[in-house]
């Protein structure tokens, strides 16, 4: 008699089987992309700090190095938050991929040529993460590790910044970038709204209201700052 040597694949913890349940990586989603927009509200209000000057740049990026001392050693905060929020940008990139194979999967075959497979939203998000995803290595490999950015200087936030955008493909691609990042928030902060039921009869209004106000301020946010190196407010 043979020996049925296949094993169960199927998740034994509860962790496991929220994850691979549409309702586990839709909440997967809405937790992540919660803490990422945390961090870019934050971030923002940091790259504002430029139209204070050089020294005031430069010392609020010496400040977020030295954040937790001496409990924390130097710059330990800083790689714990870039752990976290890699974390965050890998489980929602993932969640996002599953659900969209998983969305095609379900769709009969016969109906692929006579509708639409997504909305226009569904296609803004997921466009808009690939945007958001390669800006990501961009904007690393351009303002962190200075690679990509041929007259930076380490140690000097601010120049660097400014050499970033004086040039057009900075400007080009950091505007672009953010202009796809307050499309993605429009529609995802509704989005992970629904999903954790925070939408309730009433609320509908004040929620969208929410998520256009927050688009609309972090895209407008984060691009004072090439706008104003490209027509020299700030130099």
């Amino acid at each position: 008699m043979a020996v049925d040597t296949r094993t169960d694949r199927r998740p034994s913890s509860y962790a496991g089987i929220l994850w691979h349940s549409t309702v586990g990586k839709k909440t997967a989603m809405a937790v992540s992309g919660i803490v990422m927009l945390l961090y870019l509200v934050a971030h923002m209000l940091g790259n504002l700090k430029i139209f204070f000057g050089a020294a005031e740049f430069d010392g609020y990026a010496h400040w977020l190095r030295t954040i937790g001392e001496p409990f924390l050693h130097h710059e330990w905060f800083l790689w714990i938050a870039r752990i976290v929020l890699l974390a965050a940008v890998i489980v929602h990139a993932v969640a996002a991929y599953q659900l969209s194979r998983r969305d095609i999967k379900a769709r009969p075959s016969k109906y692929v040529h006579k509708k639409k497979r997504a909305g226009y939203a569904t296609r803004t998000m997921r466009w808009g993460g690939v945007i958001l995803g390669l800006f990501i290595v961009w904007h690393i490999l351009d303002l962190t590790t200075l690679t990509v950015n041929p007259h930076a200087a380490a140690g000097h936030p601010y120049a660097n910044v400014v050499a970033t955008f004086s040039t057009w493909y900075g400007n080009v691609i950091y505007i672009v970038a953010m202009l796809a990042l307050g499309l993605h928030i429009r529609h995802g902060f509704w989005s992970a709204a629904q999903t954790l039921g925070a939408n309730r009869p009433g609320r509908d209004r004040a929620l969208k209201a929410i998520a256009n106000l927050l688009a609309l301020v972090l895209t407008l946010g984060f691009i004072a700052v090439p706008v104003s190196v490209l027509t020299g407010v700030v130099s």
